[in-house]
């Protein structure tokens, strides 16, 4: 199991950026798959995941309307789709999957594979 983060960067409040996790060594539309962040000092948090067997969709409250993520099967890639970026979304992002394991997606602990992060900073 390979997970390959990359398209973080510098944005200014209010702007928007996409980020990739490229996938390799297990089912994509069976496995749940999903980003979690992690602020200096802070727990690292979920963001928003892909329940296993094409399940649904979750998203964390604090990034609902601003957030979107996307699952490419034909390109083993999933997608975060950043806008509305505000301070308090600096952070090192994650992708992480797991085995299908019951319908949920959204709990840390469960998660057994992660890629490395990347770094995405909003500030002016």
């Amino acid at each position: 199991v390979q997970l390959q983060a990359s398209g973080g960067g510098l944005v200014q409040p209010g702007g928007a950026l996409r980020i990739s996790c490229a996938a390799s060594g297990f089912p994509l539309e069976a496995w749940a798959i999903g980003w979690f962040r992690q602020a200096p000092g802070k727990e690292r948090e979920v963001v928003a995941c892909h329940g296993s067997n094409n399940g649904g969709t979750y998203y964390a409250d604090y990034v609902k309307g601003r957030f979107t993520t996307l699952r490419d099967s034909a390109k083993s890639t999933i997608y975060l789709q950043m806008t509305s970026l505000k301070p308090s979304d600096t952070a090192v992002y994650y992708c992480a999957t797991r085995p299908a394991v019951g319908a949920s997606c959204h709990w840390r602990e469960e998660y057994q594979y992660w890629g490395q992060g990347t770094q995405v900073t909003v500030s002016s």
